[in-house]
């Protein structure tokens, strides 16, 4: 049987020490590390204000991981993201410097100014953990994060992500405007200095890879993989959608999961595990038809009602 304890304790301990920074806000922080658990990445989508920036840094203080920030403008170039190759007139010879991705924890801040092209920089690190400059690649560090923010009013001026770029993202999540008790005790926190500056490391990076190992060892029966692809598959099919998941969307979904039990201190997933991650991992890979859009059809309802029309499975006692 895996022991899934080390889940729940790194968890813990590391939403604990974050909610120092970002007050009030349990669930989404716990999303941000379900997809560091599962080794995804997460698209933030939210106005500016909420504390996307502070969420990212707080969370590798926590662990102890070098954590980078790139500010995506209009006029970036992808070697600003990953690097260039520079020739050293002593030694003859060109000398790689890394770029801003070569980190463990790294925030693209308004990821949707920067052209598709710079954008496209980003895939190859976020799907292979590895980067490709002027032939030779270079491995990530694990454990690999990509925090990616956009806000969701402005978009003038802004380059939507394309389906493939969306695809690549295990969860998107919203931190919202705190609730008004909330605020006040953000406003007490940083009377005299931010918190952030005190925020210590509660867990090494080893224990997070160890933690990301045991997640993998969690049971999904074939009851709850049949309801993962009877979920995924009424997304391809539903008026209102004109492109469903993709098999990237099922395995998301399937990742999530099982993260979602270790982290309830379970060794098996359940139907309300997938139900809860149902939304943040598909939702942005949906493509809505334009007839739905001028209905103003959101993904997320559409969700809602595949949950409620698709059958849950029924249970049955796991075979020794």
């Amino acid at each position: 049987m895996p022991d899934i304890s080390i889940v729940k304790t790194v968890s813990d301990r590391i939403s604990d020490n974050v909610e120092t920074v970002i007050i009030g806000k349990r669930v989404e922080v716990q999303t941000t590390l379900l997809a560091l658990l599962c080794e995804g990445h997460l698209l933030i989508e939210d106005v500016p204000g909420v504390g996307k920036t502070m969420l990212a840094r707080a969370i590798s203080r926590s662990i102890g991981c070098e954590f980078r920030r790139i500010q995506f403008t209009p006029d970036m170039l992808p070697s600003d993201v990953t690097g260039v190759s520079v020739f050293n007139q002593k030694t003859m010879e060109f000398e790689f410097r890394p770029g801003p991705i070569m980190a463990q924890i790294v925030l693209t801040d308004e990821i949707n100014r920067a052209t598709p092209k710079t954008q496209a920089a980003l895939l190859e690190a976020m799907e292979e953990r590895q980067i490709t400059v002027d032939g030779t690649t270079y491995p990530m560090k694990r454990p690999f994060l990509v925090m990616a923010t956009q806000n969701p009013i402005e978009y003038e001026g802004t380059f939507p992500l394309p389906e493939a770029q969306l695809d690549r993202f295990l969860l998107r999540t919203t931190l919202g405007y705190p609730e008004a008790a909330q605020e006040m005790a953000i406003l007490d926190s940083q009377r005299q200095t931010h918190p952030i500056n005190s925020l210590g490391q509660v867990i090494t990076a080893a224990e997070l890879v160890e933690a990301q190992r045991a997640v993998t060892d969690v049971y999904v029966d074939n009851l709850i993989k049949e309801y993962i692809v009877s979920l995924v598959g009424a997304t391809r099919k539903h008026p209102d959608i004109y492109l469903g998941a993709s098999p990237r969307g099922s395995l998301a979904l399937y990742k999530a999961a099982r993260a979602h039990a270790a982290v309830d201190g379970r060794e098996f997933v359940i139907p309300d595990d997938v139900k809860l991650m149902a939304e943040p991992t598909l939702s942005h890979r949906l493509i809505v038809s334009p007839s739905a859009r001028i209905k103003n059809v959101d993904p997320r309802a559409v969700l809602k009602e595949i949950l409620d029309s698709v059958p849950v499975p029924g249970t049955r006692v796991r075979a020794n």
